[in-house]
């Protein structure tokens, strides 16, 4: 995991990741002075080290000399490109253009000082002279080519229609110094924005991927054909809330996604970097998440169900009673809650298992919890289909409502007709992810606890545990980068 942390926590902003050579190339935005690209290198995709920045704001006077907002990297013949988002002083921002800056090696940038910058023009985007809201949406550009021609998709507002529904895909064509303003490659009349736009091709089938504003998600949509049209499934969310500013990678071997998470919910608040997850798809042709394949390469060493710590009832509850047997652990409470737990092994590890469920009632996993049962708790309900994260606990700061019970996260999965499914939950530092029969459901940065047991509780269930078994994690590093200078050798 990686903040960016300076003067402030939380200073990482959008993010792009380009993978050459072994290595993994994130560059990001920083928050709030938008003043410089910064750059970071990792060999696992999860660890990060700052290296030398990659482009400051231009000298006064020049198009860029306000801000820098949202690049993407890419491949330029034997060398490397990165479209990225200035925004100039003398309009106090209210213009975002695009410019280009050029590497040999990814580490040495320079700017493209000949190429005009572009901007919005008419029909089809919105500019700031027309604009109700007097300031433009032109932004995010995101580099793809498709039959030999190179296209700039560009976070745009469509020139006509309810001002807070504009927010479309804008589609450029590059050849040479010459721009084509293209119509919108979708403009789907709901949002402000659709920002940090990227498209991908899996499967021969092309998915577009924008962040919305609105419910801090991240959705995307579908397309037999590069130009659309793009139609979404009846449900369009790739990254359930809190996670933003996608963008979409090859790493030589899987399509993964990076986007940065907020903390609270709330797009002025604390953003971390989280492991990203790797892209599939369904036989309906529909995204779904899984967890990075180097989670089991990091693996340190492996406990079966057999040998897993002690079981303990934190609640004492009379009518709650357990089975243990080696590879299949009963739970039962027929009034009120028993939570059913046991010691953590280390504190970061995937715990993996199937749990099968009985009768009615209500049952969920639990995480970092205390003696007091202040902690993680993952409710699962198997009529609906629904599964959330919340914090549970005690509220020292309030005597007068002194108790903690916060939904952090929610979603939806398919229940099986035998009411059983496989989970695999990691708790790696404060990032947690929670997957149900092989789909990534949960994905989450938290600080709010961190007891040092894990379990299952029961209220009026009867919930079994079988084929469960713990991979230990060596702990981050930090989750802040090194303030060391360094090589991407290192």
């Amino acid at each position: 995991m990686y903040a960016g942390a300076g003067y402030s926590d939380w200073e990482i902003g959008d993010v792009d990741v380009f993978y050459h050579e072994g290595v993994y190339h994130l560059f990001h935005l920083i928050i709030p002075n938008h003043d410089y690209i910064a750059h970071a290198v990792s060999r696992d995709g999860i660890s990060w080290k700052r290296v030398k920045n990659a482009l400051f704001v231009g000298d006064p006077g020049e198009w860029d000399d306000d801000m820098l907002w949202t690049m993407h990297v890419s491949r330029n013949g034997d060398g490397f490109q990165m479209y990225y988002t200035g925004l100039r002083r003398s309009d106090r921002g209210a213009s975002q253009q695009i410019g280009k800056a050029i590497s040999d090696d990814l580490l040495n940038w320079s700017k493209v000082v000949t190429m005009e910058p572009v901007t919005p023009i008419p029909p089809h985007y919105e500019t700031k002279d027309d604009s109700p809201r007097l300031w433009t949406s032109f932004r995010d550009p995101f580099a793809y080519v498709h039959e030999g021609s190179q296209y700039l998709l560009v976070c745009a507002r469509n020139a006509r229609g309810p001002v807070s529904r504009r927010g479309c895909v804008a589609l450029l064509k590059l050849s040479g110094d010459r721009v084509d303003y293209l119509p919108p490659l979708i403009y789907p009349r709901v949002y402000d924005d659709l920002e940090c736009p990227c498209i991908f091709k899996f499967h021969e089938r092309y998915y577009l991927v924008g962040s919305i504003r609105e419910d801090i998600k991240v959705r995307y949509w579908i397309s037999d054909k590069f130009d659309g049209e793009y139609r979404s499934f009846h449900s369009d969310i790739l990254l359930p809330q809190g996670n933003y500013a996608a963008r979409v990678m090859w790493d030589g071997t899987q399509y993964l996604v990076y986007n940065f998470y907020f903390t609270d919910r709330q797009v002025n608040s604390l953003r971390v970097l989280p492991p990203p997850k790797q892209l599939d798809v369904d036989g309906r042709g529909r995204l779904v998440l899984k967890s990075f394949y180097r989670w089991n390469q990091m693996s340190l060493n492996q406990i079966t169900q057999e040998d897993f710590p002690e079981v303990h009832q934190l609640l004492e509850n009379d009518s709650a009673e357990k089975l243990i047997t080696p590879n299949k652990w009963t739970f039962r409470s027929i009034s009120g809650y028993e939570i059913f737990h046991f010691r953590k092994p280390t504190g970061s590890l995937i715990w993996e298992g199937t749990l099968t469920m009985e009768g009615l009632g209500k049952f969920g996993l639990v995480i970092d919890v205390d003696a007091e049962g202040n902690g993680y708790y993952f409710p699962f309900d198997l009529v609906n289909g629904f599964v959330q994260i919340r914090t549970w606990g005690f509220n020292p700061a309030n005597n007068k409502q002194n108790f903690i019970f916060n939904n952090i996260q929610s979603n939806l999965f398919p229940v099986n007709d035998d009411l059983s499914f496989r989970f695999r939950l990691i708790r790696y530092g404060n990032y947690i992810e929670l997957s149900i029969d092989g789909i990534v459901k949960l994905t989450l940065m938290d600080y709010t606890f961190n007891g040092d047991s894990i379990g299952i509780y029961s209220a009026s269930s009867t919930i079994s545990l079988s084929d469960s078994l713990i991979r230990t994690l060596h702990d981050p590093r930090s989750e802040y980068a090194s303030q060391e200078a360094s090589s991407v050798d290192q």
